[in-house]
């Protein structure tokens, strides 16, 4: 046989099958050896084949050795790098076509290219340039064209004027035609700059005048009513269909499901069911997710029975689905093992299972597990990273937050603004203002600082480091703000002993007409408990359910038995107690004992103490306050009794510890500390402070040591509590003038807290600590709690 009949024949045959490159490069070279110059027709099919069988390196190498490509090859590599996304060299190829060779093939071709490269400008740019030239566009143009225009349309007029070119051209009963333009209409009524129901008539129009229609006619028109808020005229078109398209059904659903009415999607699933229509994964996962948000738990194990039940052969794609939504669906109920059964048994997983599942473990708080998760992962994605460092940052691993995000940077990924947030967080649970104010400089530079999340993280950051006015700053300065934001901020003053400006704060909150939340009333509660504002607090915890509808949790009530007890009203927050709609838990009988620790009331003490060893005998507080307050009284007996309990029942006192940031080094001390490189200079230098305090009147209070020794004994014991040691050794480290910051693990001590009102007056310096509870300011013989603590 001549070898130009042969090799034409084994073109043809390669272009109607799938080849692999082997055997597309052994005809290549079967011509190449067969001694003869192939023709035009047999170089576009090797150019076709090459392109078909994904080696286009070998199709342009192939068409640059042609000396003049006609327009077909020009075309065919056109489509080839549009159908890879590489649109630079699709542009390429196009540009490089002489003006007299182009064709309307040609023009689709890169039309096409440009919108699966969601460039819709420069798609419908191209079609009025291809207008210009003379060529005449036809039906392919018009469906390519149009699905570029439902990218950027975002006015009617765009969609009517090429509607227009549609009628002009005779292409108006073409159904891929009409489809392309019902989506245009469509996507352009989720504008803000129409009216959705105008253009949605318009769509509809177009639909009721189409001769014939397809599948995707009806999933147009119905999806676009879904998207576009108009739940009532998709499912009456719907109702009105005479075919089965699982397509519209499952938009219908999931639209009913999106707007919250979750009535509707059962209703319409179980209509599914009946009539014979099968159920596929975008149906389940619709129904799941529906049974996720309204809480409907035993609904969703039915869901989840049948699908084990019925499908006996599921897809990859099927179970990969569905198996996502169940991880979320058995998640967001608090079933953690149920979802990592399901996570465990899949055959195949993808970024959003393992995604799901991380998420999972960080929303239970199983951290450890969580990180485990995190290093198997095949692939990390940046919302894997983002959730992981907020979730170590808001469990109080601080520190694995902030080396996490570091790392994240090492490995090339830029973060976004969440996990900005994350690592502010981090910062705000360590108190590293050096650590925050450089994450703050990096997102000003990257512009995040318009971010929501990164700048509530910024406000709780400052706050938490003793600088509220800094967090105050970030507030008045953020283009947007939430409740999260005014919450945070409110929490900033209360935190900082600052009541009377929270509720200044809140009272504006709600001339800008943003409704308060729970949280709302726990910051507004704490911040009058704070400072001793009983009157106000009063008002403010009746107002919750009276004026806004907000069921107090034991939580409220817990902040307001504090604010009582703080201010000796033990008749009326025991009242409170006894008019509560639920038996008092821990929160409750921890606020009552706090108070008696405050007035000495240690007959109720007792009682309330009791309660919590009941609830919470392994919790070291109770122990801890009950056996305080007897030493205070002097009954060392009865200290002794309650140490002895606790080593009875294993209970372990948690250490006093306190720390303060020293040129971005975090150095901490414990209690009689004889472990820090520097801590005999730190004791000589509290000495030489302890004379000239005195010179000020300062005297030790001994009924804060809590051992029963001599009194010269005691003096000693206090001079070595951590907080002292901690800010004697900034006063030393920190530049003159500078403030002194530092935090503690467990309540201020009362003779620490007399103490720093005096060094503050000795080396003229603010020192601010922040303990368990709250933040205290000392400057000039001060505290900004007023002694109210």
């Amino acid at each position: 046989m001549d070898p130009r009949i042969l090799a034409s024949h084994y073109m043809v045959q390669l272009s109607r099958t799938p080849i692999t490159q082997i055997l597309a490069r052994a005809v290549h070279a079967h011509i190449l050896t067969s001694g003869f110059r192939p023709s035009t027709f047999i170089l576009n099919r090797l150019i076709d084949v090459y392109c078909k069988s994904s080696n286009i390196c070998y199709a342009r190498q192939l068409f640059d050795e042609i000396p003049k490509p006609d327009i077909a090859a020009r075309t065919t590599l056109v489509a080839a790098y549009s159908s890879m996304g590489n649109i630079r060299l699709a542009k390429e190829v196009f540009y490089a076509t002489p003006l007299r060779i182009r064709d309307t093939v040609s023009y689709n071709s890169m039309i096409t290219a440009y919108s699966r490269n969601r460039d819709g400008h420069s798609a419908v740019r191209l079609y009025k340039e291809m207008r210009v030239e003379g060529f005449v566009p036809d039906p392919f143009t018009f469906a390519s064209v149009l699905s570029a225009l439902s990218l950027i349309a975002d006015e009617e007029r765009h969609c009517q004027q090429l509607h227009c070119e549609v009628i002009k051209w005779g292409v108006g009963c073409v159904v891929s035609v009409c489809n392309a333009l019902m989506s245009a209409y469509v996507n352009c009524a989720s504008s803000p700059l129409v009216l959705s129901s105008s253009v949605m008539a318009a769509s509809r129009t177009l639909f009721d005048e189409m001769e014939e229609r397809d599948e995707l006619s009806w999933t147009t028109i119905v999806a676009g009513y879904v998207r576009n808020g108009d739940l009532c005229a998709g499912r009456k078109l719907l109702d009105g269909m005479t075919e089965k398209i699982v397509v519209v059904w499952n938009a219908m659903i999931s639209g009913y499901v999106h707007h919250g009415l979750y009535d509707e999607a059962f209703e319409l699933f179980r209509k599914m069911q009946s009539m014979g229509i099968k159920l596929d994964e975008y149906a389940y996962t619709s129904i799941i997710s529906a049974t996720s948000n309204a809480g409907l738990f035993r609904l969703g194990r039915q869901v989840h029975a049948y699908i084990l039940r019925t499908e006996l052969q599921p897809s990859e794609h099927f179970i990969l689905s569905v198996n996502n939504a169940l991880i979320t669906f058995y998640t967001k109920h608090g079933k953690l093992v149920e979802a990592k059964e399901i996570f465990n048994k899949m055959p195949i997983r993808d970024l959003i299972s393992w995604n799901s599942i991380l998420s999972a473990c960080v929303n239970a708080r199983h951290i450890e597990e969580a990180n485990s998760i995190f290093k198997e992962m095949p692939e990390r994605s940046p919302l894997a990273w983002t959730v992981m460092i907020s979730g170590l940052a808001q469990n109080g691993f601080g520190e694995e937050g902030l080396k996490l995000f570091n790392q994240m940077k090492l490995e090339g990924l830029e973060p976004c603004d969440y996990a900005y947030a994350g690592a502010i967080t981090s910062c705000a649970v360590l108190g590293s203002l050096d650590n925050g104010q450089q994450l703050h400089s990096q997102l000003l530079r990257l512009g995040h600082d318009s971010s929501l999340s990164a700048s509530n993280a910024l406000i709780t950051m400052y706050a938490r480091c003793g600088l509220v006015e800094s967090a105050y700053d970030v507030f008045l300065t953020m283009p947007y703000v939430d409740s999260v934001s005014w919450n945070a901020m409110i929490a900033a003053l209360a935190q900082h002993g600052r009541g009377v400006e929270a509720i200044q704060l809140y009272e504006q909150m709600l001339k800008e007409e943003i409704l308060p939340d729970r949280i709302t009333f726990l910051t507004i509660l704490s911040a009058c408990s704070h400072a001793g504002l009983v009157k106000e607090g009063r008002h403010y915890f009746d107002t919750m359910c009276t004026s806004y509808g907000i069921t107090p949790g034991e939580d409220h009530y817990a902040r307001l038995i504090d604010l009582l007890c703080r201010a000796g009203m033990f008749l009326e927050a025991k009242s409170v107690t006894e008019s509560m709609p639920f038996e008092p838990g821990a929160p409750i009988w921890e606020a009552l004992l706090a108070g008696c620790r405050i007035h000495g009331n240690i007959d109720l003490g007792i009682q309330v103490a009791e309660q919590l060893f009941e609830l919470m005998p392994q919790h070291d507080g109770t122990y801890i306050i009950l056996s305080n307050m007897y030493a205070t009284l002097g009954q060392w007996d009865e200290v002794a009794r309650v140490r002895k309990l606790m080593k009875e029942r294993g209970v372990k006192k948690e250490p006093g510890c306190s720390w303060i940031e020293v040129e971005n080094m975090v150095h901490v001390f414990l209690v009689d500390d004889a472990v820090h490189p520097e801590v005999l200079s730190v004791y000589r230098y509290l000495e030489q402070l302890v004379i000239e305090m005195r010179k000020l009147g300062y005297v030790p209070d001994t009924k804060f040591v809590l051992h029963d020794m001599e009194s010269e004994h005691k003096e000693y014991a206090l001079s070595t509590h951590s907080e002292k040691l901690a800010v004697v050794y900034g006063i030393m480290k920190i530049s003159p003038g500078a403030p002194i910051r530092v935090f503690k693990n467990l309540r201020i001590c009362g003779d620490c807290h007399n103490a720093f009102k005096f060094i503050s007056r000795v080396v003229k310096r603010e020192i601010v600590v922040r303990d368990r509870k709250r933040f205290h300011h000392f400057k000039n013989g001060e505290c900004s709690c007023g002694d109210y603590w």
